[in-house]
Formats: C-alpha cells, structure tokens, sequence
C-alpha cells in the first residue's frame, strides 16, 4: 500500500495519497498516508456506502468529487477528518480481487480542482498493482503451505512437489513489478533450495564445489530443465526467445563447471541453489 501511494503521487501529480485494506466487515480502515500534513485521516474506518470511499466499495467502480464538503453525491460521515487536512477534490479508487472489494486507494488536492481523465487511469493503475501484489502474496502463501506439508515427508514424491512448488514460486515472482515482494518471493525459494534432499549433499570427505553465483535468470532456467522443460518450453515459461535461453544455460553451465545441462542441474542442488 505504501508503496502504491507513492506511485500514484509520482503518476498524477496529486500531492496527497492515503489508503487501506478492509477489515472486518465491509469496512476500510485507512492505515497508510502520504503527503499529508495532519493524522486526521489515520485510522479512520469507512464503512460501505459512507462517504466517497465507502461510495466507491459498495459501487465496485472510482469515484470522485471536485468538492468534498459541498458535495451533494456523497453523504458526509467524514467531513470533520477531511475537514482537519483542508482536503477538496478527493477520487477514491477501490482494491478488487476476484470480485471481491480488498481495500480503497485515494488522492486528494486542497483546491477544487477537477480531476482528469489521465489522472483517474494512473489512480486505477496504482489500485491494479495492490491488486496484483494481494493475489501474489496469496497464491505464494498457498504454496508455501503447500511445500511445508507434504503428502509424505522426506518420500521423493514429496521433494518432486517442492521443486515444482519451488519452481512456481519462481515463476510468479518473476511476473511481480513491486521489488520488495519479488524479493520476498525469492528468498523463501532460497530456503526452500537449501531445505536439501535425499542425495543433495556431498559425501564427507568429497572436495566442496566451487562457488558459483547465478543471476536470477540462470536459476530460472536450471529450474525449468530440472523439470524436464525443452529449451523452447522454457522461453515459453520465462517470456524470453529461445536463443536466449541458451546464452543463460551457457552461462550457468560454465560457472558451475559443467559439461551437460543435468551436471549444471545436480551442482546447483549441491550448492543449495535447487531443491
């Protein structure tokens, strides 16, 4: 949320942002603010159909009001908090995942100033991304869950689900535009690399491997061949061309120190890089 609010300042040029998630029932609690000069807003809960938020959660659809206070399209539970931070023209965009209403982004400018056309599609834009984030966070949560309860602990059925999962995991975080919840995704697919597997490590005595730092990309790709994938199949999976799929295999291959893709696949594993 917090960083939607920045984006949405950026794209419009709307000084002020501010913003939540539903909690409870029908009701936005507005917890993050941005560009305000006061806490008024803060902490506010908008039930639906209240106010130019709740208009917006119970229409599913942007709203938005040249004059918040003379406005007579909203009712006004809320004046004295927009009063307190001088707003005027206030739009109200609502967070929607599958169907569902998740949250109320808002702008605001403390002059009735109409706003735009341009302005309301950046403001829709920024809701999309929350939107996406929330789906992300959730189907990553399910796979985790997932990988963290596995049919049949330690069974080499159990560890093929990991790295599917792993490799899901993987996927979905490449598709993700906001870098802190990439990073998050990537990390717990670090952890569930280095959980190890039947045969995953060394022999004692066995020199260690040398070390090798991959790209993201490079491991995407020794993901998707340890699944079997063809080179084809793997650009199709990533978004990219072939060819290119074979410049990051190359590379992976030559760090490691490989000759074959399935000698670059079992180093990567010992490296804890792979489940």
């Amino acid at each position: 949320m917090r960083e939607a609010l920045l984006r949405l300042r950026r794209a419009t040029g709307l000084p002020i942002a501010f913003g939540g998630l539903i909690e409870g029932r029908h009701q936005v609690r507005i917890a993050e603010l941005s560009g305000t000069g006061t806490t008024a807003l803060r902490g506010l809960n908008v039930s639906s159909g209240n106010g130019l938020g709740g208009k917006a959660v119970a229409l599913t659809r942007p709203c938005a009001v040249t004059d918040y206070r003379a406005s007579r399209r909203i009712s006004h539970e809320y004046d004295a908090a927009v009063a307190a931070e001088g707003l005027r023209s206030v739009l109200a965009v609502p967070v929607v995942v599958h169907r569902h209403v998740r949250g109320v982004l808002y702008g605001a400018l403390r002059a009735p100033t109409p706003v735009g056309d341009r302005t309301l599609s950046a403001a829709v834009a920024a809701a999309r991304d929350i939107e996406q984030a929330l789906v992300a966070r959730e189907e990553a949560a399910h796979l985790l869950s997932r990988a963290g309860e596995p049919s049949h602990p330690g069974s080499p059925a159990a560890w093929e689900e990991v790295r599917e999962i792993h490799g899901e995991l993987r996927t979905l975080a490449g598709r993700l535009g906001d870098p802190a919840l990439r990073a998050e995704l990537l990390a717990a697919c670090t952890r569930l690399a280095r959980a190890g597997q039947p045969g995953a490590v060394a022999p004692p005595g066995a020199p260690k491997p040398p070390p090798a730092v991959l790209t993201p990309r490079e491991v995407d790709v020794l993901v998707c061949v340890a699944g079997g994938a063809t080179n084809a199949a793997v650009a199709a999976r990533l978004g990219v061309r072939p060819e290119t799929v074979k410049g990051y295999l190359r590379s992976a291959m030559r760090k490691l120190g490989a000759h074959t893709r399935l000698e670059a696949v079992v180093a990567a594993r010992r490296l804890g890089m792979l489940p």
